[in-house]
């Protein structure tokens, strides 16, 4: 062959690779609206509060003084915020803060409340100036359920009991008056108590078999105020899940420890706690922004394993508990990057496009585990790792994480439904993942909420969608995306990642084309 024609003919073949590359890969869907499943609880998508950083102080506090925005010293803007997302509940006051807390200390005025230190977290100083009255004033104003979490480590019953009369005690109860003099009269609700946090660790370095006996003497007084939730295991340790439901879930007889009195659960819920950096190394974590593709595939291939985590733990609550009468609550969950030497508090971390996917790719996996996962509270809230807020000052923005709590409200309260997704893989170097993570509900009035991740990096996927058992009318839908990986919002500039409209919905009764750009989190609305 002629030389000139060699290089022609060469020439134009690598012409042709990135027209192929070009096009985007094809996947189809089949969700089956007819056959509704498990509600989705709206607690899934709860919050994470810890005295951490600027977490409380500024991210939520900054006192009735301060010249930014407030109510009673609560930021006005954050509020405003978290009530258009309608975040349902919220944990308090941690983490590992919590087994150091003494309820005492944050009430009353606040020029008299102790100062301290948080040895939880590097001696930052603790004014204790936002305490319980003050995190209730959040909720109420935001609309949120409290869930507290009792010091097992440095506490006691009595002290736990204490606080819980002095909360919810009608105002005639010398608890309750006491809570009357500080500036509230009317009791509290208290739905939801956590007895520890982290306890195999910094919540005391307990054994399985001495938590589970810890647990049942709180359970002993605490039971009258609320719903109690166990302490988690660490990740994949199925042992202490076993050993916790062998030895609490039911009343035992005084003679032979392990039968069963009866089969009402003494659990409620049990928690589980899980973290996602890129790969399995707490010590490796990957930077928070100018990461590269590899770095991006491994931070999704650990989100994944949350829904191992949850299989395999529900899969031995499932032979205690057939009924599924016990709750899986994943009270921490979220991002942890490594630090920047610039960040301006503790644990602060730019929130990217990887963030979003993250966080669509999570709630993907919890609302397809509804019939277990009852509750779940993003660490954290405010200015922490994986936030939903950040500010400087008195500027505030929210973030990708944010956008994705955003658009998937329809989900909240709605009826999960199978999705089969036929797609191809994505590959990057040895790290193996799906393309797409799909789920879908169906709410009020019939409207069935379509959630859709895409995991690839680079690559739109046009998807045709076959519904069944709904007749669709008219569909929207929205999308967080961005040219980068790590594209992210500052103080200075507009949010480029805000929600936009999804194009390109082709609409017939009982099919749905669409493309999904690279990298994204999309939610569509179908209405009958």
């Amino acid at each position: 062959m002629p030389p000139l024609l060699q290089s022609l003919i060469a020439t134009l073949a690598l012409a042709a690779v990135p027209l192929l590359q070009a096009a985007p890969l094809n996947a189809t869907l089949v969700v089956e609206a007819d056959k509704p499943g498990p509600r989705i609880d709206p607690n899934i998508y709860g919050q994470f509060v810890e005295h951490l950083g600027r977490g409380v102080h500024e991210g939520i506090w900054v006192g009735e003084g301060s010249p930014i925005p407030n109510v009673r010293g609560i930021r006005s803007d954050v509020v405003a915020a978290l009530k258009r997302i309608k975040v349902p509940v919220i944990r308090w006051p941690g983490g590992c803060f919590a087994e150091l807390y003494h309820w005492r200390d944050g009430i009353g005025p606040r020029d008299q409340r102790p100062r301290g230190v948080n040895a939880a977290w590097g001696d930052e100083p603790e004014t204790n100036g936002f305490g319980s009255h003050e995190f209730m004033d959040l909720l109420e104003q935001i609309g949120a359920k409290a869930f507290l979490s009792v010091n097992l480590a440095s506490g006691s019953t009595a002290e736990a009991q204490t606080w819980l009369h002095y909360l919810t005690d009608p105002a005639t109860s010398g608890a309750g008056a006491e809570r009357a003099r500080n500036g509230h009269a009317a009791p509290y609700a208290v739905p939801y108590i956590g007895i520890g946090n982290e306890n195999w660790g910094c919540g005391g370095n307990m054994t399985a078999d001495y938590y589970a006996d810890q647990y049942r003497q709180y359970l002993s007084v605490l039971r009258p105020f609320g719903t109690l939730i166990a302490t988690d295991a660490n990740a994949d340790d199925y042992a202490w899940t076993e050993t916790l439901l062998k030895r609490a879930l039911y009343r035992h007889s005084r003679s032979t420890p392990l039968a069963w009195i009866n089969k009402q659960p003494q659990l409620a819920m049990m928690s589980l706690h899980f973290y996602t950096f890129a790969g399995d190394d707490w010590d490796t974590k990957s930077p928070a922004v100018g990461f590269n593709e590899t770095e991006w595939a491994r931070s999704l291939l650990r989100t994944q394993k949350m829904d191992e985590l949850i299989t395999r733990h529900t899969a031995i609550m499932d032979r205690y508990d057939p009924a599924r009468q016990v709750g899986l609550a994943v009270s921490e969950w979220g991002t942890w990057w490594s630090a920047d030497p610039k960040r301006p508090s503790n644990l602060y971390q730019a929130n990217t496009l990887r963030d979003a996917v993250i966080a669509g790719l999570t709630l993907n996996i919890f609302q397809d585990h509804a019939d277990r996962v009852r509750m779940a509270n993003l660490a954290q809230m405010a200015n922490v790792l994986q936030a939903l807020i950040l500010t400087r000052g008195a500027q505030m923005i929210v973030t990708p994480t944010y956008h994705v709590f955003d658009l998937y409200q329809g989900h909240q309260g709605a009826k999960r439904v199978p999705v089969s997704v036929s797609a191809p893989g994505y590959r990057v170097d040895d790290v193996d993942l799906p393309s797409l993570s799909v789920s879908a509900s169906l709410g009020e009035g019939g409207r069935l909420t379509l959630s859709i991740v895409n995991l690839r990096a680079n690559d739109d996927i046009r998807i045709g969608i076959d519904l069944r058992g709904v007749a669709a009318r008219t569909a929207q839908g929205r999308t967080v995306t961005a040219a980068a990986m790590d594209a992210h919002p500052d103080f200075d500039t507009p949010d480029a990642l805000h929600p936009r409209p999804l194009a390109g919905l082709a609409l017939q009764p009982q099919r749905l084309e669409v493309t999904v750009p690279a990298k994204s989190v999309n939610v569509i609305e179908i209405n009958p």
